[in-house]
This record gives C-alpha cells, sequence and structure tokens, in this order.
C-alpha cells in the first residue's frame, strides 16, 4: 500500500479507538447508574431502571445509530455529528447490557455485608459506596471485558455514517487496491490486537482490584474458603 492509504488505515484505527473510549466511558456510567437504581428500594425506581434495561438490550445497535444519526434530526431539528451520535448509541445500548453485571454483581454481595452496614448506622448511599462497591467491582471486571470487546467489535457498525472508523477505511482501500483477502485479513488482526490489549488491561484491573481486597484471582469462591493440603496425601510425600 501507499504512503497514503496506510495514513487512511492509522486514520481510522485512531477513529476506532476515539469511539470504544468515548462510548465505554458512557456506557458505564450508565451501567453504574442503571445498575444502582435496579436495586434501589423504592418500586418506582426499579421499574424505571429496568424499563430502560429491557428497551435497550431489546433492539439492535444498528437501528439504534441509525435512529440517533437520522430520525433525532427529524424529531428535534438537530444534527450529532458521527462521532458523538455513534458514542450515544452505543453508550446507551451496551449500558444497558452493563447494567445487569453491576446489579448481578450488587446482589451477589454477601447479605451480612449489607447488615453489617445497617448496624453501622450507615446512609444507604454510605452502604453502597463503602461496603457494597468495594467488594462488587472486583467481580464485575471479566464480565465488563467482555462487553468491552463486544463494544469494539460494534464500533463497526458506525461506518454506514460514513464515519472513517477502520472499517470504513479499509473499505475504501480494499476498493482502491481491489484487494479483499488481503485487506479484510490485516483488519481482522488490528481489531485481534485492540481486543488482547483491552482484554489484558482488565485482567491487570482485577488482579490488583482483588489484591486489595486480600482475594486470589483465577480461584472459585468454595476454593478460596478451602485450606490448602498440607503433609502427607497432598499429591506429594511429606
Amino acid at each position: 500500500m501507499t504512503s497514503g492509504l496506510w495514513e487512511l488505515v492509522l486514520h481510522g484505527i485512531w477513529v476506532t479507538i476515539q469511539l470504544l473510549v468515548l462510548s465505554g466511558l458512557l456506557a458505564t456510567a450508565v451501567a453504574f447508574g442503571i445498575g444502582i437504581a435496579r436495586t434501589h428500594r423504592l418500586w418506582i425506581v426499579r421499574f424505571l431502571a429496568g424499563l430502560y434495561t429491557e428497551i435497550f438490550r431489546g433492539t439492535s445497535a444498528l437501528i439504534m445509530i441509525f435512529w440517533v444519526f437520522f430520525v433525532l434530526p427529524i424529531a428535534f431539528g438537530w444534527q450529532l455529528v458521527p462521532l458523538w451520535a455513534g458514542t450515544l448509541a452505543l453508550g446507551l445500548t451496551y449500558g444497558a447490557y452493563g447494567a445487569e453485571i453491576v446489579r448481578g454483581a450488587l446482589n451477589s454481595v454477601d447479605p451480612a455485608q449489607r447488615e453489617g452496614g445497617i448496624a453501622l448506622s450507615f446512609t444507604p448511599w454510605q452502604r453502597m459506596r463503602l461496603v457494597l462497591l468495594p467488594q462488587a467491582v472486583p467481580e464485575m471486571i471479566p464480565p465488563f471485558s467482555n462487553l468491552l470487546v463486544e463494544l469494539l467489535k460494534g464500533t463497526a457498525l458506525v461506518s454506514i455514517m460514513g464515519m472513517g472508523d477502520l472499517a470504513f477505511s479499509a473499505n475504501l482501500v480494499r476498493l482502491a487496491l481491489q484487494q479483499s483477502a488481503e485487506i479484510y485479513t490485516y483488519v481482522l488482526l488490528i481489531y485481534f490486537v485492540i481486543a488482547f490489549v483491552l482484554t489484558r488491561g482488565m485482567r491487570g484491573l482485577e488482579r490488583k482490584l482483588k489484591a486489595g481486597l486480600g482475594k486470589p484471582v483465577g480461584r472459585t469462591p468454595d476454593q478460596e474458603l478451602r485450606p490448602e493440603p498440607t503433609g502427607v496425601g497432598a499429591g506429594g510425600t511429606s
């Protein structure tokens, strides 16, 4: 490829990373906001949060991008640039999936921990901030890692708006060179490298958070409670 085509691909990678970071931040904020709301003591708050989750999980991310980019200007008279339209559509959609991760992790915390916070006269927000979230967040990391990889792959959908992301740029290069197999193989490898870096980074974050709680990584709760075997019969000789 010529230098101009390589610059086009590099620009596409940069746009994809920008979209991934921005929509990932929005999805995380939505996930925690809606996920915590789904554990609220007021039924109306739980109902509205659940309604949001069902709506955005039950709609296509592709159609949501169409709706944000093409329908919003008709309904409200203003047009989002493709980057912000993609960020809004992907962030709201994947945030709904993340909300279920947050809700499940919060509900998995030992009820005795919540009761301990009540015994200490903590307010609901103090119990959430000081007791529940520190224990629940490390358990969210593996499913959030998977969700980020899915979000990365979902960024390719923004090419329908003519946004110069990696998928759109690669298609332009393919049309210029008429080399579909080679170009799309390169694109697959680029997506794999970005996903690999993401998963390694999230794995490191999980280790750090669990180390702060004194919990080992990669062991089940039953294994964590089981004492280490020693002496004769522990898999070797004493």
